[in-house]
């Protein structure tokens, strides 16, 4: 279907722009004026070149991130306790985003929503965008009427979201960056400096030592097939990502996530928290229990979490509590468990996994500080050790010319 672009004024004489989908120019005007627009000028795009086909070429270079999403929920959230329809609502959220990747996917949930459709429907149709989590949350405020307070908690979650991963990777940039140049550092020193200092060694013919000769090996090792190495390194990331693709892989190796030392509590925590705080947006919201747990299962981010809330599930549908299988289950720690039991007993399972949430969120930042402060000091200790037995290998062939000049 070809694409439009058009001027148009609303009602209120307020100018308008944007791109529709139309089989003519005809139909374009008709569509704007359902929408309440009086077309000032319509125009096709390029030939061959529809709504659809911007967003697919669009996507290819920059996608819609956490930051937008969570920036336009507040803001549709805001228009609508504002008193806004629906669709004005969201032709003045098209109009704020400019050139973003994301107008077109509004301007196609808009049009969507201008006909009939339901917001969450609309949604539902860029799953690349919204996940299920925000598609059914959007369809429990739609039926209980108050979508406008749905929103308001989605753009909360998504803002404490975004905030928790920010602080993750602000903490996590200086190891980072240490470990990068220091294995910059390295592989420079191996594949062209030590060649350079250590080729007097080897046009002298002299008998050098047993680690010099290794610090050689890997050098000329190095030197030669460093885009062995290179295509090596890209080919076991892609591996194990298409072997983890498939279900014993993943549950084994988000096993081997959750045992391992440091990292292992981390991420457990990390799952934890996001469990418990989607849990409870999902319930506070109306959504069904089941459908919730089932929402969550996705989202949780690791098989062996999932598997049980997968058995949680099934002890809900026979009519049981959500805590004994969770607890039966191995993988939650005892307190998450407990505080689940309370807010079942007392009616306030929203308020209690809120709370789990805020806890493990803020287990999460002293969790990372501390990795943090680990890391540092051993990644200067290890970098200093695999320089200190270069500059070692190459000094012990100097000490044993001066000694026989001596």
């Amino acid at each position: 279907m070809p694409a439009f672009k058009y001027k148009a004024l609303d009602e209120g004489g307020k100018s308008a722009a944007g791109v529709i989908d139309a089989d003519s120019a005809r139909d374009a005007r008709a569509r704007l004026r359902a929408q309440g627009l009086f077309a000032v000028e319509v125009r096709e795009t390029e030939k061959g070149i529809s709504l659809s086909t911007q967003v697919n070429l669009k996507a290819l270079f920059r996608r819609v991130g956490t930051r937008e999403i969570a920036v336009v929920t507040r803001q549709l959230a805001t228009l609508l306790k504002a008193g806004l329809p629906l669709v004005r609502s969201l032709q003045a959220i098209e109009e704020q985003l400019g050139d973003s990747p994301f107008r077109p996917a509004i301007i196609e949930v808009r049009e969507a929503v201008n006909r009939g459709v339901g917001l969450a429907d609309a949604l539902g149709k860029h799953p690349k965008i919204f996940t299920p989590l925000y598609v059914n949350m959007v369809r429990a405020g739609e039926s209980a009427g108050a979508l406008d307070v749905i929103l308001d908690r989605l753009a909360v979650f998504n803002e404490k979201s975004l905030a928790l991963q920010n602080k993750v990777r602000s903490a996590m940039v200086y190891p980072i960056f240490m470990a990068v140049i220091g294995v910059l550092a390295v592989g420079i020193l191996l594949a062209f400096v030590v060649p350079t200092i250590t080729k007097v060694f080897v046009e002298t013919k002299q008998q050098l030592p047993g680690p010099t000769l290794a610090l050689l090996a890997v050098s000329g090792f190095m030197k030669g097939y460093w885009w062995a190495l290179a295509a090596a390194g890209a080919g076991a990331v892609f591996l194990f990502r298409r072997i983890v693709r498939r279900p014993a892989a993943r549950l084994f190796a988000d096993r081997l996530k959750l045992r391992l030392p440091v990292f292992g509590p981390l991420t457990r925590k990390m799952a934890v928290s996001r469990l418990a705080r989607t849990l409870s947006i999902l319930t506070a919201s109306g959504v069904p229990i089941l459908k919730a747990m089932g929402i969550v299962r996705e989202v949780v981010g690791n098989e062996v979490l999932a598997r049980a809330l997968d058995g949680a599930g099934e002890a809900v549908g026979a009519g049981k509590s959500i805590a004994e299988p969770l607890a039966a289950s191995g993988v939650f720690p005892p307190i998450v468990t407990h505080m689940i039991a309370v807010g079942e007993t007392s009616g306030r399972l929203e308020e209690m996994l809120q709370n789990v949430a805020d806890s493990y969120d803020g287990e999460v930042e002293n969790s990372v500080v501390a990795l943090v402060s680990l890391l540092e000091p051993a990644m200067i200790i290890a970098l200093g050790g695999v320089v200190g037995f270069i500059v070692f290998a190459i000094l012990m062939p100097i000490f044993e010319m001066n000694q026989m000049v001596q």
